[in-house]
């Protein structure tokens, strides 16, 4: 049967659960993460990061649009979703 005796069992393994899990091993502590689904949390898969990677790439296609507004000319562009690194597929 594997070892189930820990010094710190955090709950949930979003941004401030995974922190707190590296920092109670770096200080020796013998540490469990429970998770129910995706480590990260919702904020890694879902929310605030995919979100912020779709937004940041809508910015730069608007502003791609308004290219002439900053004295840029830019002939044929367009939106690619295989070759986004920031899109969430």
């Amino acid at each position: 049967m594997a070892d189930t005796n820990f010094d710190l069992v955090v709950v949930g393994g979003g941004p401030g659960g995974y922190v707190t899990a590296i920092r109670g091993a770096q200080l020796g502590l013998k540490t469990a993460v429970v998770e129910r689904e995706h480590l990260g949390g919702i904020c890694l898969n879902w929310g605030c990061i995919p979100t912020k990677a779709l937004l940041r790439t809508s910015e730069v296609y608007h502003l791609m649009q308004h290219a002439e507004d900053f004295g840029l000319t830019v002939k044929d562009f367009g939106y690619d979703v295989k070759k986004d690194r920031c899109a969430v597929t």
